[in-house]
């Protein structure tokens, strides 16, 4: 079973990496792209790397971060509408770069290569902090709130995370045309957080005690 989890890991990270290549090296028209090169670096390097420490230490968390197959009906449109923002987004990013439609300053994507580094490194202590964590909206067997750390902050630190890499993804690829687009994951995620919540409250015992505690969904002391 561990073998097949590896293997499934390894061919879903193969996947996302020549997925979003075509997404971004055809629209731009060629693969001397060195912003593209470096965010199909910070991202997928990364993502291998956690993927083999989940492995190590906790095979039944990556096995809950591979599996997207949602429960909820009203997820359905969350993830198509996530979707289309990212087709959007990178398609964009490749053409900003073939026709040099905005061309931002050669230090923007360095400083946004930063801010995903750091936001990935929120994102394994979110991680590490809740066990129970998946990609799907369920509770699971004998699942705990979990309020302390970051989700003594936040309840959902890690929207919060994906907020930061979502919105540095473009600035990275240096495409601010792709980074308004980015912003439509506001609304898409608060729809998802809806729909979560009252999932928890409705299956996971504590859940609605924990949200009067903690007032902050994502942004501390704005949202």
């Amino acid at each position: 079973m561990t073998k097949e989890l590896f293997l499934e890991a390894i061919l879903k990270i193969a996947a996302g990496v020549v997925l979003l290549s075509l997404l971004l090296f055809l629209p731009a028209g060629t693969l001397a792209w060195p912003q593209a090169w470096l965010l199909l670096g910070i991202l997928f390097i990364p993502m291998f790397c956690a993927g083999l420490v989940m492995m190590a230490k906790n095979p039944q968390l990556l096995r809950e971060r591979l599996d997207a197959k949602e429960r909820e009906k009203e997820q359905k449109t969350v993830i198509g509408l996530s979707a289309l923002m990212f087709l959007a987004a990178f398609v964009t990013a490749g053409l900003n770069y073939r026709f040099g439609w905005i061309v931002l300053p050669s230090w923007v994507p360095w400083a946004a290569a930063v801010l995903f580094l750091a936001a990935y490194a929120l994102y394994a202590e979110v991680l590490r902090e809740n066990v129970w964590l998946s990609r799907t909206i369920k509770v699971q067997e004998n699942q705990k709130v979990v309020d302390t750390g970051l989700y003594g902050v936040v309840r959902h630190p890690m929207y919060m995370t994906t907020l930061l890499l979502f919105l540095s993804m473009p600035l990275v690829l240096g495409s601010l045309i792709s980074f308004f687009i980015m912003l439509l994951y506001f609304p898409i995620i608060a729809k998802r957080i809806r729909n979560e919540e009252e999932v928890l409250d409705r299956e996971l015992e504590g859940y609605r005690a924990y949200r009067e505690r903690v007032k902050y969904r994502v942004i501390p002391f704005i949202w």
